[in-house]
């Protein structure tokens, strides 16, 4: 009976079939066109590879930046180590050669973007399921993401 209730609200509840003309006049001639180079899921390629953020452009790096590092290590001991080791599963996946794995921007939007990387990004989610929860945001700034970016470089070479 409880199952027959449940159902019968489900249908009552929900929203009932708008025709297509219909529907094309409700959406704004302002709304952007999201399926233009996007997949499926919404996501552009850029956005598949280099996740989703305020880094909207590939980061190329030269060498590992010694200072750089230095202070990323501090940053990712104080704000990331109490989820992540570098070479073994914890709260979080291990992050020491994350960098092998994923793109600087990858890299740098979830640090800076984690809620909408953990809903949204296909590569993301899975480890959410996984892991059983999402990394809060640490409220870093884009510099010191980038330091964290260049410890976990030094550590994966």
């Amino acid at each position: 009976m409880p199952f027959l209730v449940l159902m019968f609200l489900g249908v009552a509840c929900g929203r009932p079939a708008a025709d297509s003309e219909s529907e094309e006049k409700t959406t704004p001639p302002s709304a952007p066109d999201r399926t233009r180079g996007a997949s499926p899921d919404g996501l552009t390629p850029f956005q598949r590879e280099h996740g989703i953020g305020p880094v909207t452009e590939p980061v190329t790096l030269t060498g590992v930046d010694p200072a750089l590092a230095a202070a990323g290590q501090q940053i990712f001991e104080q704000k990331c180590a109490a989820c992540h080791k570098l070479r073994e599963r914890y709260v979080g996946p291990a992050l020491g050669d994350v960098t092998k794995r994923r793109s600087p921007a990858f890299v740098l939007n979830m640090v800076l973007n984690p809620q909408t990387m953990a809903e949204q990004h296909p590569e993301i989610k899975p480890l959410v399921a996984e892991y059983f929860l999402m990394m809060p945001n640490q409220n870093v700034t884009p510099e010191e993401a980038r330091q964290v970016l260049e410890y976990l470089r030094a550590q994966g070479e």
